[in-house]
Formats: structure tokens, sequence, C-alpha cells
């Protein structure tokens, strides 16, 4: 492994990232309050308890699982996108480094994005509702495989994308939805009987699942099958990827 390359990769990528730190560290912090002055007093006061957990602190897990997953592809896809989009990524693929080397910078520094927003929206969330977190290092593993497999699905999408319409089509059309629809505001639990069995369907669900149960001990699906859930995921992106660069598919064209 080519640590130099990859340490050029990141250093690079991150440092677009701290040009904009200022916007980086506003947006989400604004975006979390509009969701607790909205979801947590709107509705929490119409809705007391989920399964025990007040209302305002049941919605923490969804709120950051929403705003990780969705900075982890736009970080990932953009930044494979742009060396596409203006020809410099003919040098980085005529360089002596391999497709593992390119895939760890550009999805590392995008995966380490989203982990400084989500914990962000944390320390934000804990200025308006008493949390508790029973299982951190669960809790911790469960936010670092979601940064790093939305990383690769973004980088994905980087590569995919022909325009900068497109670079955003999937995130907005079917990613954000189905994090809406995951259980971000509500468990699955209070759906009718139906609609229990077609939520489930979903990937997003056991994402949260998992991530709320690392906090309130709560899970709408086994842990273990979240946990199996997000490493088929995960590795079902690094097999693309292998494809993608074993093809040329989008990179040669």
């Amino acid at each position: 492994m080519n640590w130099t390359a990859v340490g050029a990769i990141y250093r690079f990528e991150m440092s677009r990232f701290f040009r904009t730190l200022l916007q980086s560290f506003i947006s989400p912090v604004i975006s979390t309050s509009l969701y607790f002055v909205v979801f947590g007093a709107a509705i929490g006061s119409r809705i007391d308890e989920v399964e025990g957990v007040s209302y305002g602190a049941f919605i923490v897990p969804g709120l950051v699982m929403l705003s990780v997953i969705t900075q982890a592809i736009s970080n990932a896809s953009f930044g494979i996108y742009f060396p596409k989009f203006i020809g410099t990524i003919y040098e980085l693929l005529s360089a002596p480094i391999n497709f593992l080397e390119i895939v760890a910078g550009y999805v590392g520094a995008a995966a380490t994005k989203a982990l400084f927003i989500g914990i962000v929206i944390l320390i934000t969330a804990s200025l308006f509702v008493p949390m508790r977190i029973e299982h951190p290092v669960a809790m911790l593993a469960f936010l670092l495989l979601t940064c790093l497999s939305f990383a690769l699905l973004g980088f994905i999408l980087g590569i995919w994308a022909s325009n900068f319409e497109q670079l955003q089509l999937v995130p907005l059309l079917v990613v954000t939805p189905l994090v809406f629809l995951g259980g971000s505001f509500y468990s699955i639990s209070m759906l009718p009987g139906i609609w229990q069995k077609i939520a489930l369907a979903n990937p997003v669900v056991y994402l949260i699942s998992g991530f709320r149960w690392s906090f309130y001990g709560l899970a709408d699906v086994p842990i273990a099958v979240s946990l199996l859930a997000i490493a088929a995921f995960t590795g079902i992106c690094l097999a693309v990827i292998w494809w993608i660069f074993r093809t040329g598919w989008r990179i040669r064209d």
C-alpha cells in the first residue's frame, strides 16, 4: 500500500473541507436545530414517549443518520466527479498507484467529513434533549461503518454521473426518501402490520435500527441482522468499485 499517495489524496480532499469549515459547521447545526423545533417541539408535544424514550431523544439517532448518510454521499461523489469533470483523473490513473489507494484516499476523506458532521450533530442534540448512550463502542462502530459504506456509494455515484444534475439525482430522489421512510422519526412498530413488512424492504431501516439500539437498547430488527446488512452493503460497494476500475467503466470514456 502506497501510504504516501493515499495521504496526498486524503490531505487534498480535507483541505477543500477546511476551506469551507464555517459553512460545514454552521449548516448542520442550523439544520439539526430546525428539526428539533419542527419535530421535537411540534410533534413531540403530541407524542410524549416512544417505547419509553422521550420523542426528542428518540429522533436523535435518526437525525444523525440522515446527515451522515447525505454528507458521506455528497462529499465522496463530488470528490471523484470533479477530477473526472476537469480531466485531472487521467493524471491520477497514470500515477504509480492502484485503485485501492485511490479509493482509500477519497473515501477516507469523505468518511472523515461525515464523521465530523455526525459528532457535531450529537453535540448539538445534547443541548436540546438529555441523551444516553448505552453501548458507546457499538454506537461508534455503527457510525464509522455508515460513514464508510455510504462514502463508497458516493464514490460510485461520482463515477457514474456525467453531469452535476445526475450527481444530485440519486441522493435526492432515492437516498433521502429511504432515510425518511426508514424510521428516522418513528419506530416501524408504530405502522400498521402490512406497512411494517414493507418497511423491512428498506435497507436504511437496519442502519437506523442498529444505531438507535446503541443509544437506548431499542431496535426494530435484531442487532445481528443490522450488522449483517451494513457489512453486506459495504461488500457490494467494494465489489462494484473493483469492477469499475477493472473495466474502466465511466472512467476511460
